[in-house]
């Protein structure tokens, strides 16, 4: 059904205004047991807007209908993700950050035989004409970006165990490095916990010392070490294998497009503790029972207060916390 699916979204691209060869979807390998990674992601310009996800002609395209198991824990994962196109060629709904926009496109014809077709371009245009114009939301406060990070993190952290579960050779040598180096005890789960939010971290901390992420990770990573340089060695080593890139790409690209929105000087508005609550009201978005288990984060002494108002020094904290059991020392 790629082909002429694939006719269909270049169809709906030039009926929405954009030029020519502006959309591109790039189609992933096909492995149908993953979760986490839809069919196509979609870029203007080199640049990530959203991502499609293709099920069989005639299962509709309403994933809370599913009944499928396999469908079910898939869309409990790519609901986070911030603007995503369900489709089965013949019907088409958007949904962002799990909720749907509009209704459910319903398209005359079959996509088997009538992909082509330029009606059927021009009645699904207004299910994907926002998908296209899409542009990530920069969060205006400490706890909206703690929020956003934390979803991001989790979608993250998810991909990795699944990583895992497929053993891709970067991940396990990194986990095992992991192990040796740092947590002799760290299961899978474990390592998945730490390897997210050190990642997340790592590009909050980029966002604090304004470094473009648009430039990809290794380049941010790069840019880092100038003015961080264990926190940027530590993000370097978690992305620098292409492969890993690769199989985190739904997460890792989605975390990269929508932290570089971050505006510090907006987020914080002038005032140097709105940071000290941040790691808090992350873990109850990420892993609320994780949040309660580790208790309170926020330091209460003056001296400490005034330490950790500093963001760079908050979005550092979990970098340099995550214990054993994938959670934070506690002292």
């Amino acid at each position: 059904m790629r082909a002429p699916l694939e006719a269909l979204i270049k169809g709906l691209a030039e009926l929405c205004g954009q030029p020519a060869n502006a959309i591109t979807a790039v189609g992933e390998t096909t492995l149908a047991h993953l979760a986490t990674r839809p069919d196509y992601s979609v870029t203007r310009r080199n640049e990530l807007i959203g991502f499609i996800e293709v099920k069989a002609p005639g299962k509709g395209a309403d994933p809370r209908q599913f009944t499928d198991e396999h469908d079910k824990k898939q869309w409990g994962k790519l609901k986070t993700l911030p603007n995503l196109i369900y489709t089965d060629g013949n019907s088409f709904s958007l949904w962002q950050d799990g909720e749907r926009q509009g209704g459910v496109v319903q398209l005359e014809g079959d996509v088997m035989t009538s992909g082509k077709s330029p009606q059927r371009a021009a009645r699904a245009a207004s299910a994907v004409r926002e998908l296209l114009r899409w542009q990530p939301i920069a969060p205006r406060t400490a706890k909206q970006l703690a929020e956003t990070s934390a979803r991001y993190c989790r979608l993250l952290r998810e991909e990795v165990k699944e990583e895992l579960g497929r053993n891709n050779p970067g991940l396990t040598t990194l986990a095992q490095e992991w192990r040796n180096l740092l947590f002799p005890q760290a299961d899978a789960d474990q390592f998945a916990d730490g390897y997210a939010q050190a990642v997340t971290f790592g590009l909050l901390v980029a966002r604090v010392r304004d470094v473009d992420l648009s430039k990809g990770l290794d380049t941010a990573a790069n840019e880092l070490r100038k003015s961080s340089t264990l926190i940027g060695t530590a993000l370097r080593l978690l992305v620098d294998d292409p492969n890993v890139k690769k199989a985190l790409a739904t997460s890792l690209d989605t975390l990269r497009r929508v932290l570089n929105e971050v505006h510090w000087q907006t987020v914080t508005k002038g005032n140097p503790e709105a940071w000290l609550y941040f790691y808090e009201d992350f873990l109850e978005v990420y892993d609320n029972t994780l949040r309660k288990r580790t208790g309170p984060t926020t330091p209460h002494p003056r001296s400490s207060r005034r330490w950790c108002a500093s963001p760079t020094r908050r979005c550092a904290i979990p970098l340099f916390s995550i214990g054993a059991k994938g959670w934070p020392l506690r002292q």
